[in-house]
């Protein structure tokens, strides 16, 4: 009986492990898309995976498995599913993440800009929510 609880709890950590993964390879895509993956973007993309239950001792794993997958991906709809999925608090950690990462260099591209757009759809986010997590990050630099 025990043993079915703990498989019950392996299954659950599979699924976390496999969700965050799944959200750091998008974060991943949006950060090399100004083909300068940096290491303040990888700090930003730690912190989120943090705030959306990561262990400290699991990170650089996540994140090898996540680039690893991003370039094994030639598309984010794989990534955005596990994201779309999450609930509200967990999608504005999110959009603050690519919001942070996009104004790490202080500069949002038409291609990043674009992007954004185009996550939120996929995200069903309002706009709103998601302009006003721009003007916060914007604001704090």
């Amino acid at each position: 009986m025990f043993s079915l609880f703990k498989k019950e709890k392996e299954n659950k950590n599979d699924e976390d492990h496999l969700s965050l993964i799944s959200v750091a390879a998008l974060l991943i895509h949006s950060a090399k898309i100004d083909q300068n993956f940096t290491k303040k973007e990888k700090d930003i993309i730690k912190k989120a995976l943090i705030e959306m239950g990561a262990d400290n001792n699991d990170l650089d794993e996540i994140l090898k498995d996540a680039e690893i997958r991003e370039q094994d991906s030639n598309q984010i709809l794989e990534f955005t599913k596990e994201v779309k999925n999450k609930n509200i608090d967990e999608k504005k950690i999110v959009i603050e993440a690519l919001w942070n990462i996009i104004y790490s260099d202080e500069n949002a591209d038409i291609y990043e800009t674009n992007l954004m757009r185009r996550l939120s759809g996929l995200l069903y986010l309002d706009p709103k929510i998601v302009g006003d997590i721009k003007e916060k990050i914007k604001s704090k630099q």
